[in-house]
């Protein structure tokens, strides 16, 4: 049960789409017969206080951390960022190598003037 309202609370907080259907009905030979079916999409934003009850909630659980604990965490958070980052690299086509540092392009060199003499007539 608790798994459920936290996963709830997260798709609220996180924002989410709702797929809504609209159906008209008419009266037809003394049947009610459907005339008009419209399906919408609606954006429902992020609800910032979903987003503070999760901070509180995570937040109690650091606080009972111990400092290396903390930073076995925080090791962690970045490996996995890491490790994500490169995983869309890929998928992107885009590969990072740490090697090669920044080239730096010469200037372009600014171009000559042309003067043109006007030619009388």
């Amino acid at each position: 049960m608790k798994d459920k309202i936290a996963d709830a609370l997260l798709k609220v907080a996180l924002g989410f789409q709702v797929a809504e259907v609209t159906e008209e009905y008419a009266e037809v030979d003394g049947a009610l017969k459907l005339t008009k079916r419209k399906r919408t999409k609606k954006d429902v934003p992020p609800d910032l206080k979903a987003v503070q009850m999760l901070l509180e909630d995570c937040g109690s659980s650091m606080e009972n951390m111990s400092d290396e604990e903390l930073e076995a965490e925080k090791k962690r958070l970045l490996a996995t960022l890491e490790k994500s980052e490169r995983k869309m690299e890929e998928e992107s086509g885009q590969v990072r190598d740490e090697t090669v540092k920044a080239v730096k392009r010469p200037r372009a060199k600014p171009r000559k003037r042309v003067n043109r003499k006007k030619e009388d007539k």
